[in-house]
């Protein structure tokens, strides 16, 4: 175990250290990319989306608050809880890393900013713990295994305590929940031609949830670089969380009156329910296996390859392109209204 004595003096600096700041290094990349994007939640505009949901059925509107209170209390839990992982790229000397956390803890201060902002604007304003607080799987991630992976980090700086933490954050928080769900939630609107806010927010978000994902993907890559048992954990903690981040993804079609709902406001034509949750799971499930198989190449490359390795940062660019590309394909099909 990796410790620091808080009460120790500082002994230098590393941005004037000899040679600077690593400005090839990928946290450095994402860092200077994340400056680029600057984008603020306040400028976005609601006003056709309040409209849109006083339009909705009941349980449509249901559906979507419990989606959105899914979506907000995640963003406070990350925004809260990345911050011991500053800790330990302290200890480590890792400034450039330390950096891009500053920036990433930021976004996702935002983020829970723009959610609390759309839910104002459509008039959501009464306690919304009810609508979360029946899923097990949401409990089990973001009530326990989230925060005590993270603050594990205050006192315990080590490769294993690193790579379980970057694995339940950015790989089963972010990577599995998050984009997998704002893919879906866009998805929906989509078909629908609703919540144009909504949706711009989840663009700027998905663009900032990549760049976090990337960083993820590279912890991880560098440890196991450098000690081949990290693999295992890595693979022992997605295994260990999995089920949970499924029983996330479905408990929000168990809570609505399928009954009374029109199934064409969330499907394509000819299409049933299951086969469009699966498209969600099957969507996670891909980019989380190209995700765990970039880690697992770091298996052969030694850690210095790994700062300055692409290989994150370009997988993630992928996955935009490919949501791009499926976008256009639904337009030219007429799927998008």
């Amino acid at each position: 175990m990796s410790t620091v004595d808080a009460t120790a003096s500082r002994e230098g600096f590393g941005s004037i250290r000899a040679g600077g700041l690593r400005w090839d290094s990928l946290p450095m990349r994402l860092f200077n990319g994340g400056n680029k994007k600057f984008w603020n939640p306040a400028e976005l505009d609601f006003s056709q989306d309040a409209k849109d949901y006083q339009e909705m059925q009941p349980e449509l509107q249901k559906l979507t608050r419990i989606l959105a209170t899914l979506f907000i209390a995640g963003e406070e839990a990350v925004t809260e809880d990345i911050q011991p992982f500053m800790k330990a790229m302290a200890a480590e000397g890792r400034l450039e890393d330390e950096m891009f956390l500053t920036q990433f803890a930021f976004e996702e201060a935002k983020h829970t900013q723009g959610f609390r902002l759309w839910l104002d604007a459509v008039g959501v304003d009464t306690d919304l713990h009810h609508l979360i607080d029946g899923c097990e799987g949401y409990r089990t991630i973001f009530y326990d295994e989230l925060p005590k992976a993270l603050r594990r980090l205050e006192h315990d700086h080590s490769p294993e305590a690193q790579v379980r933490a970057s694995v339940v954050y950015n790989h089963v928080v972010e990577g599995t929940l998050a984009l997998t769900g704002y893919y879906a939630w866009n998805r929906i609107c989509e078909r629908r031609g609703v919540f144009p806010g909504m949706r711009k927010l989840i663009y700027h978000i998905g663009a900032d949830e990549r760049r976090h994902m990337a960083w993820g993907t590279f912890t991880c890559r560098r440890h196991v670089a450098a000690d081949k048992s990290m693999w295992d954990v890595v693979q022992q903690t997605m295994d260990e969380l999995t089920p949970h981040a499924l029983d996330v993804t479905y408990y929000p079609f168990t809570q609505i009156d399928l009954d009374n709902l029109d199934l064409d406001a969330l499907q394509e034509e000819g299409e049933d329910l299951d086969a469009l949750i699966h498209e969600f799971a099957n969507y996670a499930t891909d980019r989380m296996g190209r995700r765990l198989n970039a880690i697992e190449t770091a298996l052969d490359l030694s850690p210095a390859d790994i700062e300055v390795d692409r290989k994150p940062e370009e997988l993630e660019e992928q996955f935009a392109k490919e949501d791009e590309v499926a976008f256009k394909e639904r337009v030219a099909a007429g799927q998008v209204n």
